[in-house]
């Protein structure tokens, strides 16, 4: 079988919060069951020490019941975030397309969320005109919010 993608992993200081933002805001669905993992295994492929892990998989909008997940955990120690940047090294952000940019930016801020840039619009050539910001999750993930017309 070839390789299929499966998930993204969020690690985050309250994972019940910040999975309810990613379902509010963004329409994911909880993937039964919840996760509550600990052992010998889960420190050998982690890793670390006495690692205990808690959280959901959402399954991302838009790609059916078999489509990828956002894995949010919380782990009972973990290490601090850096500051949020668009262009810090690794993993950069997570982006949805949404019918309207401005909107959906003010249901991130309602829930949480804050501003990272502000909406800009540009033609992307052979692909169409693109409307996009960057914002902040409550845990300050970055996110991309998109919009093709």
């Amino acid at each position: 079988m070839p390789p299929r993608y499966s998930h993204t992993n969020l690690v985050a200081r309250d994972w019940r919060r910040l999975a309810d933002f990613y379902v509010d805001v963004f329409g994911c669905e909880p993937v039964p069951p919840e996760r509550d993992l600990e052992g010998a295994w889960l420190d050998h492929a982690t890793g670390l020490r006495s690692a205990h892990v808690r959280g959901v998989h959402l399954r991302l909008p838009g790609h059916g019941a078999d489509g990828p997940t956002l894995e949010v955990f919380g782990y009972d120690e973990s290490l601090p975030q850096p500051e949020p940047a668009a262009n810090r090294l690794g993993y950069g952000h997570i982006a949805f397309e949404v019918d309207d940019v401005a909107a959906t930016l003010e249901l991130v801020r309602a829930a949480g969320g804050e501003l990272l840039g502000e909406i800009s619009r540009t033609d992307i050539p052979g692909a169409g005109r693109l409307e996009l910001v960057y914002a902040l999750d409550p845990e300050g993930n970055v996110l991309e919010l998109q919009a093709w017309g």
